[in-house]
């Protein structure tokens, strides 16, 4: 089973959720700052790390910041109500998630199971022949897609996204021109349909136009339809 790192400097959070994660089988690796979990990810790295945004030595956003320098290992993030703005950072600097205190361990349990499916590497074994292989990779005029590398190029130049950010563009880029709704977005970047504020999308949608404008400074293909939805331009 995969092996998740909870780092948070709250014992009390580091116990419930240990207990609530290994009853699902997980292995867990606790750490009490974003240092000491640093230090231990480069001998023990695990397949997805919890942690919580205010830590003392080395808060959440820092120890983000420094782990996607070298690894692309999902990350959720821990935040109370009231840190939206952490939030809309966390998610601009690669979080793949968020989850607000008090949070029901149900509900951690089912968004750690989410990420990791959506992080599963394929199984070679598994990989169609070439011609099927072919047909998944998805072209919308500059737009080129490939889902088994999880790949993404605009104009020809490489745009590197999260696995949520990826799920996000590939359900709207699979039908230019068709709205879809908030929650369809959340369902096709949140198997289990797992519940996720309209914000989250929302600051994925901002951070996915501010990668495609880093590359292509006209890029306007994602278009807001207030109090409908997004679509991507035929």
């Amino acid at each position: 089973m995969p092996t998740i790192a909870l780092v948070d400097d709250d014992r009390n959070i580091l116990t419930s959720v240990s207990m609530a994660l290994e009853s699902e089988g997980y292995r867990i690796m606790t750490y009490t700052d974003g240092a000491s979990a640093l230090d231990g990810f480069k001998t023990s790295p695990p397949d997805l790390a919890i942690l919580d945004i205010k830590m003392p030595r080395m808060d959440g956003m820092e120890t983000l910041r420094r782990l996607r320098q070298k690894s692309d290992m999902p990350v959720i993030f821990l935040t109370s109500k009231d840190e939206e703005i952490d939030e809309m950072f966390g998610l601009k600097m690669g979080a793949d998630d968020f989850i607000r205190k008090p949070f029901s361990q149900r509900l951690l349990v089912e968004r750690v199971k989410a990420v990791l499916r959506r992080a599963a590497p394929k199984d070679p074994t598994l990989v169609p022949k070439e011609a099927d292989g072919a047909a998944k990779v998805l072209e919308r005029g500059q737009l080129r897609m490939d889902p088994e590398r999880h790949t993404c190029t605009w104009k020809g130049e490489q745009v590197t996204l999260t696995v949520t950010e990826f799920l996000i563009l590939q359900a709207l880029a699979t039908r230019p021109g068709v709205v879809k709704s908030r929650n369809a977005l959340m369902d096709a970047a949140y198997d289990d349909q797992v519940y996720v504020d309209d914000r989250t999308i929302d600051s994925h949608i901002k951070r996915l136009r501010k990668k495609f404008k880093v590359v292509d400074d006209d890029f306007e293909m994602i278009e807001t339809l207030y109090g409908v939805g997004y679509r991507f331009k035929e």
